[in-house]
């Protein structure tokens, strides 16, 4: 007897795995594009005969722009189509890396720099509309944990790509085909047909984009939940090497493996927590359980001063664990709004995500002028006693983010 219900099955499956494939893509390209300008800062500074206070300028452009765009890009992503805002974000970021390489100018590294933090600011709200319209609801956490494994990936390799690149065809041309990743990765979306985040073909009528006020309490706690993940953790992505040179008198070479394995330990981290996310629906409770650990271990490290091995396996353990709660940190927002405004929220948060960027380097940086390199741990420990307790705050029920939820709005 054939099983009429089989093949519907495994098409909306191969066209779920095809989407995910190209999303996550075009997230590896993201953030493969944040670290193709750093890489070359010696490239640039020879050329352009600037410093590198001059260079530093074209990064904060970056991120001052990407975190001003975030919300109103999300916005448009929710009128206008998130697939066109994605392949539009895809061809931009390419263009500004392209043309850069083509006319090589300081006034061109700014205006690139501009165009990237416009590019970059699309990536977060297209693509978890997409994916929250169209992923299995019941394997919505490991989708999300895919994709932000795919842009963990896509930073890990830049360095060693754009070296052997610029060794070998040159810093110009470095820029050419880095650039060109972005154009080539919008090319395989129209290729692999990705869905527009509208188009839900499975359980509802394909609500549109939601005219509720989003804007609530909650969504804001979220802004400020991912303003201290991100100061939380980039004090020690940035600073903790020369922390613990500075402050501990660990060597060069075993600092840099424990920051390895840190960020190592994030990367596996994410891909565990998405089978957790899948299983649970206490998200916030997920994310404060293991930031209160993180906390803990972080605050050993800021404290004692650790032999190599226990520092390494501290670092890995405490990577691991920020790694684990990313899934679920998606997976509160998703649920904070109506189907059909994924776009708007997450550029919203995505904002916060960028105010701690920007305050980040400074903070860090004047800790470390202080010649307080034990505070670099001491404060990542403190902001993420301050997750925990939001973790909690945020740990609600899911708000009109299912099938049914959907589907009770179309009919509304």
């Amino acid at each position: 007897m054939v099983d009429v219900y089989a093949a519907p099955q495994q098409t909306r499956a191969a066209n779920s795995l095809r989407t995910l494939a190209g999303i996550s893509t075009a997230h590896w390209v993201s953030h493969f594009h944040m670290f193709v300008l750093p890489m070359l800062f010696p490239f640039l500074k020879e050329k352009l005969g600037v410093g590198y206070i001059d260079l530093g300028f074209a990064l904060t452009v970056f991120a001052v722009i990407s975190g001003l765009t975030q919300a109103p890009i999300g916005y448009l992503a929710d009128h206008i189509g998130a697939r066109k805002i994605l392949l539009m974000g895809l061809a931009l970021g390419g263009f500004a890396l392209i043309m850069l390489g083509l006319y090589l100018s300081y006034t061109c590294l700014i205006a690139s720099a501009v165009l990237l933090g416009l590019a970059n600011s699309v990536y977060h709200p297209a693509d978890y509309a997409i994916l929250s319209a169209h992923m299995d609801e019941a394997r919505m956490g490991r989708a999300f944990s895919i994709h932000t494994f795919a842009g963990f990936l896509g930073g890990a390799v830049a360095p060693a790509i754009v070296a052997a690149l610029a060794g070998t065809i040159g810093g110009n041309n470095t820029l050419i085909v880095t650039g060109a990743a972005g154009p080539l990765v919008a090319l395989l979306i129209v290729a692999l047909r990705t869905p527009d985040a509208h188009r839900v073909d499975h359980n509802t009528k394909g609500a549109g984009p939601s005219r509720q006020n989003i804007v609530t309490p909650a969504l804001m706690v979220l802004t400020l939940f991912f303003a201290l993940l991100n100061l939380s953790s980039s004090g020690i992505n940035n600073f903790s090497v020369v922390a613990l040179m500075s402050g501990y008198g660990t060597a060069f070479t075993t600092a840099n493996i424990a920051l390895t394995v840190f960020l190592g330990g994030s990367a596996v981290g994410v891909l565990a927590g998405g089978f957790l996310a899948d299983r649970t629906r206490h998200h916030g409770q997920v994310a404060s359980v293991c930031f209160g650990i993180n906390a803990a271990i972080v605050l050993v490290v800021a404290l004692m001063t650790l032999p190599p091995v226990a520092l390494t396996m501290a670092m890995a353990l405490a990577g691991f664990l920020g790694g684990v709660i990313t899934p679920s940190r998606d997976m509160l927002v998703r649920n904070a709004v109506p189907r059909g405004a994924a776009g708007r929220a997450f550029g919203i948060v995505s904002t916060g995500f960028n105010v701690g960027g920007i305050i980040s380097p400074l903070l860090f940086g004047w800790i470390m002028d202080q010649s307080l390199p034990r505070w670099v741990f001491g404060a990542s420990a403190i902001f993420m006693a301050l997750t925990v307790v939001l973790g909690f705050i945020t740990d609600r029920k899911p708000q009109d983010s299912s099938a049914e939820a959907g589907a009770k709005l179309a009919h509304s």
